[in-house]
């Protein structure tokens, strides 16, 4: 291939991402209905409420509800309803909110019945809730506000197949007795109810925030009460709706910085963002932002770019994680996630010499390849689309474990992506999109079988799609958190890097061309 012939490496766009990311250290995400009906109901009093309600009623889709397909609109239309029903009880007859609600609680009274929710962080507690101040709206000794007062004599709304109150029953125990909270479990601080009033067991971090989350803060708060709570709501919802997370620093900075390191982007990493992620890193490891756990998947991360970097902190914040045959989350959690295994993979294999890396390296593979799905897939509680998981499980095995077992586990996975690549050469869960597709033609890129031709053509088609997706595609949200989410900058990077790769791997190895500034 001649010179001139190779594809291009975008580097305007990549710089200007990552020097972004030093400008703008809260992070960028989607704002969330869950999250945003959450203050409408707890935080009238906060500027931008009207715009946080018209923001509500205009997101209602067509079927009555809100959120991501399928269950996924569970949680975001339980809050939405409790939001507009709150509203209508408070201010009075309008005609807006009482036709949404109404129709939030007709989409309710079947969705309910269906499968389980979507395994997205909190939902054990938060449907109960939800559930709980529906039904006290409808059915209370006030009655039902104007316009849903049909729904007083309707059955109660059921709580879905698989879900109790009996934790949340736990945590407003805990509250009561004014023990401290699971620092986790400070993310949503807001199910509790009147409970999280300035809770005894909770404390804001130093700016102000609970559990990095504006629901969590506001039900801590309670009250318009000058001090940094009250400081940190206001900033973030200035312009009315508001994310599940925020900040998000730490996590928005590894990450893009991550998948740009992987793909060969050449671009300059300000100072200032690096030195924030080494002082991130603690004896326990990183969290993603103030008020918010350390955890491993952050951890692992933000270690495998330092590594990266040159600024290696080694592995050892890592070492409380090793359950002896993968690695959690964080302690204590309920599951596993494949995404965190694979990036610490990743991590172990930039430090092959540290002591005890090469057994937990061997370990981690194994575990991996033992969840690989029968079609080549992987899935994961951290993202609504296998195309991601797949992404981070067949790139670390490919690059950290090429032999045995792990390679022919990395071909399954190139063959189910070469397979479910759509005929405009996109690839999505529900339709093609650029994150996902973005994803697929990194892998593929990545994944070590340079001169296949059926990659190639594969990489090329998706490349192309790309270059019409590129700046045209703003959703959907994919990542879980209490309601679907995207990390704007983390999405961008990876289409960015997906763009000017896809049409090399299958001649030339990526270089990795990282520069400091």
């Amino acid at each position: 291939m001649s010179l001139t012939a190779q594809p291009v490496i975008r580097t305007g766009p990549a710089r200007e991402l990552v020097d972004g990311l030093a400008h703008d250290p809260a992070g960028q995400s989607s704002p969330s209905v869950y999250e945003t009906g959450r203050l409408v109901t707890l935080a009238p009093w906060l500027p931008g409420h009207d715009a946080r309600l018209a923001w509500l009623l205009d997101r209602q889709r067509a079927d009555g509800g809100w959120g991501g397909p399928g269950g996924y609109a569970l949680v975001p239309t339980l809050s939405a309803v409790e939001a507009l029903l709150a509203v209508l009880h408070r201010d009075g007859p309008a005609a807006a909110p009482a036709a949404a609600a109404h129709r939030g609680l007709a989409f309710l009274a079947g969705a309910l019945r269906g499968d389980p929710p979507p395994d997205l962080p909190a939902t054990d507690l938060i449907v109960p809730a939800l559930l709980t101040a529906v039904d006290r709206h409808l059915t209370g000794p006030g009655g039902p506000p104007p316009g849903p007062a049909g729904w007083a004599d309707r059955p109660r709304l059921p709580l879905p197949a698989g879900l109790d109150p009996a934790r949340l029953t736990r945590v407003r125990g805990l509250l009561a007795a004014g023990r401290p909270v699971p620092e986790k479990l400070a993310h949503a601080l807001e199910v509790t109810g009147e409970l999280a009033h300035r809770a005894a067991g909770v404390r804001p971090s130093a700016i102000g925030s609970v559990g990095a989350s504006p629901a969590a803060t506001a039900a801590w708060l309670g009250r318009p009460e000058p001090g940094a709570a009250l400081d940190y709501l206001r900033a973030v919802a200035r312009s009315g709706p508001v994310p599940c997370a925020t900040p998000i620093t730490v996590f928005e900075r590894a990450w893009v910085l991550a998948v740009l390191i992987r793909a060969g982007v050449p671009v300059r990493v300000p100072e200032a963002v690096l030195t924030g992620l080494r002082a991130a890193v603690g004896a326990s490891g990183a969290a993603t932002a103030p008020g918010l756990p350390a955890d491993a998947d952050t951890t692992a991360v933000t270690l495998y770019v330092l590594a990266r970097l040159g600024r290696s902190l080694g592995v050892g914040p890592l070492a409380g994680y090793d359950t002896g045959r993968h690695f959690c989350t964080w302690p204590g959690e309920d599951g596993a996630s494949l995404t965190t295994n694979a990036h610490v993979l990743d991590a172990l294999g930039e430090h092959p010499s540290r002591p005890g890396v090469t057994a937990a390296r061997r370990r981690v593979t194994e575990w991996l390849v033992a969840r690989q799905e029968p079609d080549g897939r992987w899935d994961d509680r951290w993202h609504a689309s296998a195309y991601y998981a797949t992404y981070a499980v067949l790139l670390a095995l490919a690059d950290h474990a090429p032999d045995g077992a792990a390679r022919a586990a990395v071909e399954r996975g190139v063959g189910w992506l070469l397979d479910t690549q759509r005929p405009d050469g996109s690839w999505g869960r529900w339709q093609g999109t650029a994150e996902e597709t973005a994803y697929a033609v990194l892998a593929l890129a990545g994944a070590g079988r340079a001169g296949d031709a059926r990659i190639a053509a594969a990489l090329a088609r998706g490349r192309a799609r790309l270059s019409e997706l590129d700046g045209g595609d703003d959703g959907p949200a994919l990542w879980h958190d209490k309601d679907l989410y995207r990390p704007t900058l983390i999405v961008r990077a990876a289409v960015l890097a997906a763009s000017g790769r896809a049409g090399r791997a299958s001649t030339y190895p990526a270089p990795t061309m990282i520069r400091i500034a």
